[in-house]
């Protein structure tokens, strides 16, 4: 199972880990693994070249693991983009429940 961790602070995201992959299929096989990618790769590099935002990210491939904090609240337009983010996860997760688990910390 894929482990989502949305950080909020004063009702904005602020940050996201991901830990553990879907299980829902063979390595190259699994859809779920790949949209949780293709979101969270997508939402980093469209944050590093589409806005200024200061952010700090470490990944760890073998064990499924992506942590992204903003160093600030983010702007407007990293808000939007986060808020994509998270809920192109909210749909995938409704779609795959057995798969993907997502809960909100606030810090």
């Amino acid at each position: 199972m894929t482990n989502i961790t949305i950080y909020c602070k004063n009702n904005k995201y602020i940050g996201i880990c991901l830990s553990g992959h879907s299980g829902y299929a063979d390595e190259g096989e699994d859809i779920v693994c790949a949209g949780i990618s293709a979101l969270t790769i997508n939402f980093i590099n469209s944050i590093d070249m589409l806005t200024d935002e200061p952010y700090g990210e470490t990944e760890n491939e073998e064990e499924g693991i992506i942590d992204f904090r903003f160093d600030n609240l983010p702007g407007s337009d990293a808000e939007l983009l986060i808020k994509s983010l998270v809920l192109g996860l909210e749909q995938l997760e409704n779609d795959y429940k057995d798969f993907i688990s997502l809960d909100y910390k606030e810090v």
